[in-house]
């Protein structure tokens, strides 16, 4: 067995090397980070050949000391932190001290620096091991790296380095996440003397819709929500501005640039009753906490943190993107002639107040509109929402008399999605507010307003049952027998009665509905039962109310929405409407489509050249 012996230094760098220097965008994440520790306000990157032949990084930060220098090039040094304590509270991007070492080991490595009480600048070189006497230079204050020849001492290495392109890409995407997290510095990007990129100092929604497209900006909200220490910012794209790929997002703990399977699954849980699962939401969010509450000293890479309380951190992310998604804001729809979507449910959108209130009188007499929410919604529907709806359709809705006349104010704050006008073949009701055009899916809209009620029916341990004057019975295969039996069984309780749902047994092939939940009693009682059972059988009572719980709520919410082809009158339409404003995530039915969009008056003006 070969002696135990101690590696050399310049190898013990170079191993250090392949963790932190992957490839040329990780070393210019790792230069970003020093400049930004540096406190720096201007950042220029300039890149030869994808980073590989050359990579420069000049800030005008506080710089480096002449006698710091050389230790700059040394593993382990580091200005940053000094003991344990610090370690556990590290508030620094840096602090492992081997960016520069591992850096300097593969490359040919060039600093120019300039520190703020010195008379003029310092230059240090190395070539691999080789390092160089510190000799004067010209420079502001601030500091100059350059990166030449990547992986020249490595061949094997450079092997695995993909085309210019690809490395470019890569360095492209690495400048991008630290522009995003700091608004608040000027970066320029440069690629084989072009100037790709000039980011001012700016706001952060300008910023982001800098890099990440106005079409972003336009369709993202922004949030801001603090409870217990923790506070979460940033934007977030609605759900109809979804992604075949995980290609915009972004999240930042205490401002650094993370990877985290925990925070992930806390933003696909809030995203998931809106989006649909083939689609990744897009973001750019930032975590702030305590610096001890969370461990950055993970990988040498500094992309993976752990919380010191994972599970508090998971529920305050979804409790605060569940319940941003869930306003008005973050649920809103508008369509415009050149695409690019605003929030509707704004004082100042558009020009709206340059057109006047509508000056039509539409009868929205309740009498017009015959039970219509014990006819959808049942009387749990009703009694939620008996006054809103009641005044929304002019007066108690069994009780108006005939001639009430009803006036709709058009600039009310109260009713955004305006007033019904028409159905167009039986799919889609077209209403009118003071910004133009509201084109609802009716049957995606009446979906996302059962699911909801579902949702806050169970969440109260049991949805109201509405029994059946006479029950339906139905031919039954021998599993489907089987899960009712157990469930009537079961020591936890009836999930079917927990749904609202009573199913007796007949026979060995029969089954026979005795009640289905209020909300749905004017569905296909069989085709209900059926489904519900499916899922009952396939996972078990306990995992169907618990992880399956939404997907199940959905497939009956999809049974009691009213179908296409139904003709509804002026007050049923509006009920709907009214609903809709009173519901959450209402922007989208449960399987992440819209329900509806709104067209602006300017953007009609435009389809027809009005005013040209």
């Amino acid at each position: 067995m070969p002696a135990i012996r101690l590696l050399p230094d310049q190898l013990i760098s170079q191993i250090a090397a392949g963790e932190v220097v992957e490839r040329p965008a990780s070393a210019l994440k790792e230069l970003l980070e020093n400049s930004l520790d540096a406190g720096s306000t201007d950042i220029t990157v300039t890149l030869l050949n994808g980073g590989v032949k050359q990579l420069r990084v000049a800030d005008n930060g506080t710089g480096v000391a002449k006698d710091d220098l050389a230790l700059a090039l040394t593993r382990h040094a580091t200005s940053k932190i000094a003991t344990l304590d610090d370690l556990e509270a590290v508030a620094s991007l840096g602090f492992r001290g081997e960016a520069l070492a591992s850096i300097a080991s593969v490359s040919r490595t060039q600093i120019i620096s300039r520190y703020q009480d010195d008379h003029h600048a310092w230059r240090i070189e190395s070539e691999g091991s080789a390092i160089s006497a510190i000799e004067p230079a010209a420079l502001g204050i601030g500091t100059i790296v350059e990166v030449h020849d990547l992986y020249f001492n490595t061949p094997a290495r450079r092997k695995f380095l993909k085309t210019e392109g690809t490395e470019f890409g890569h360095c492209e995407e690495a400048f991008r996440r630290v522009a995003l997290s700091r608004p608040d510095v000027a970066f320029m990007l440069q690629h084989n003397g072009r100037a790709l990129a000039r980011l001012n100092i700016a706001d952060p929604q300008k910023r982001f819709g800098e890099i990440l497209g106005a079409e972003f900006s336009a369709e993202s909200f922004a949030l801001d929500e603090s409870a217990a220490g923790l506070r979460l910012w940033g934007m977030a794209a609605k759900p109809t501005f979804s992604r075949n790929a995980r290609d915009t997002q972004y999240v930042y703990v205490n401002g650094r640039f993370v990877r985290d399977k925990l925070i992930s699954h806390a933003i696909r849980q809030a995203y998931q009753d809106v989006l649909h699962h083939d689609r990744h939401p897009a973001f750019v969010l930032f975590l702030e906490l305590d610096t001890s509450l969370v461990d950055v000293n993970v990988h040498p890479s500094k992309t993976e943190v752990r919380f010191r309380d994972g599970q508090a951190v998971h529920r305050f992310v979804f409790h605060a993107l569940h319940k941003a998604l869930a306003t008005p804001t973050g649920a809103s729809n508008l369509v415009t002639a050149s695409q690019a979507p605003t929030n509707p449910f704004s004082p100042t959108f558009g020009n709206a107040a340059s057109y006047p209130t509508f000056q039509s009188q539409i009868d929205l007499r309740a009498n017009e509109a015959p039970n219509f929410y014990q006819t959808l919604f049942g009387n749990a529907g009703l009694q939620g929402n008996s006054a809103q709806n009641a005044n929304a359709l002019g007066g108690n809705i069994h009780e108006a008399p005939s001639d009430a006349p009803f006036s709709p104010n058009y600039d009310s704050q109260d009713f955004p999605l305006g007033f019904a006008v028409a159905q167009i073949h039986g799919v889609y009701v077209l209403a009118q507010n003071s910004l133009g055009l509201v084109v609802v899916d009716m049957h995606a809209a009446h979906e996302r307003i059962m699911y909801e009620k579902l949702k806050a029916a169970l969440d109260t341990s049991f949805v109201p049952m509405q029994p059946l004057l006479l029950p339906v019975s139905f031919n039954a295969d021998r599993l489907e027998v089987a899960t009712v039996q157990e469930q009537q069984s079961s020591e936890q309780g009836s999930g079917l009665a927990q749904l609202g749902f009573d199913l007796a047994i007949l026979s060995p092939t029969t089954l026979a509905v005795r009640a289905v939940p209020v909300m749905l009693q004017d569905a296909d009682a069989v085709a209900l039962a059926r489904d519900v059972l499916k899922d009952l059988r396939e996972y078990g009572a306990s995992r169907a109310l618990t992880e399956r719980r939404n997907e199940m709520l959905g497939t009956m919410a999809c049974h009691a929405a009213v179908r296409a082809n139904r003709n509804l009158t002026i007050p049923e339409m509006n009920a709907l409407l009214r609903d809709m404003e009173a519901t959450e995530r209402s922007g989208q039915c449960n399987h992440g489509r819209p329900t509806w969009f709104q067209v602006s008056m300017s953007d009609l003006d435009k389809m027809f050249m009005r005013g040209k």
